[in-house]
């Protein structure tokens, strides 16, 4: 079972801090979520910062509102980020689904899902066509790609274009979910099996971590109608914690992305001891 970190995105100044301490550690993966219309850092731009200071562990967008953005930028973008890391970067997808982000970029929320499948398939198009738009990736034919995904449609292109599942639901849905991409992943004849990724929010330290984390996830989930659901899932003990990725390694999951909202490093060192 493997174990990466979720970056808090409250402040960007203390990333840089994060990633070093997370490149020594045991984790697997650095993530970062998306907005457009909130006070996050760009996840492209960051991670690509985070690259330079990093020399083992994986960079993950957790995940990029890909319809939110022009797709050939977009495509360069990517491939930019996959060779800066050498091959590092795994690009976690979906749609979103705050009217304000689609407002800003001037893209209808209706036609969000089309217009996925519409950019996935050019994606490919400029990656690998006879015209590619560059740099050359460092992954053939474009990075991991990852979809976060509660419903049929948007599973499916877990089958269709990707190579995996990231899964922000607690176990108690996760199998269901991890289920229906691996029998969509038959059908289509795909070999070997998709990658499944959990994400879990967690806040391990004194009461004050737990309360900025509290604090920021409220915020963040506030428009949801839904965030004392969210808060109530915060893991906050190490007991846990491990529990949770327990109950997720016996569904089949490959990886737990352990999401932090409170931006103490020292959160860092409390979970590499855990995952020791």
């Amino acid at each position: 079972m493997k174990i990466g970190i979720g970056l808090p995105v409250d402040d960007p100044d203390v990333l840089h801090e994060w990633a070093v301490h997370a490149d020594a550690g045991p984790f697997s993966t650095l993530g970062l979520l998306d907005r457009l219309v909130w006070h996050n850092p760009e996840p492209l731009v960051t991670l690509a910062a985070l690259a330079g200071v990093t020399s083992r562990i994986r960079l993950q967008t957790e995940v990029l509102l890909a319809p939110l953005r022009g797709t050939a930028l977009l495509a360069k973008q990517v491939a930019t980020l996959d060779r800066l890391s050498r091959g590092r970067f795994t690009l976690g997808l979906g749609i979103g689904g705050r009217a304000d982000d689609h407002a800003a970029a001037g893209v209808d929320l209706r036609n969000r899902g089309r217009r996925l499948d519409e950019q996935l398939v050019r994606m490919r198009e400029l990656w690998t066509g006879a015209t590619p738009i560059g740099p050359a990736l460092a992954s053939p034919g474009g990075p991991e790609l990852l979809f976060g995904a509660f419903r049929p449609a948007a599973l499916a292109r877990v089958a269709r274009f990707g190579d995996g599942l990231l899964c922000a639901a607690p176990p108690s849905l996760a199998g269901d979910l991890f289920r229906a991409v691996e029998r969509d992943w038959a059908e289509h004849g795909r070999p070997g099996r998709p990658r499944l990724v959990a994400q879990v929010n967690v806040a391990l330290g004194p009461d004050c971590v737990a309360d900025d984390a509290r604090t920021a996830m409220g915020a963040y989930y506030g428009f949801t109608g839904t965030a004392d659901r969210m808060l109530a899932g915060l893991l906050t003990t190490p007991e846990r914690v491990r529990d949770e990725v327990r109950a997720y390694a016996d569904l089949g999951a490959d990886e737990v992305v352990l999401y932090c909202w409170a931006t103490d490093v020292t959160q860092v060192d409390r979970m590499a001891d855990l995952v020791s």
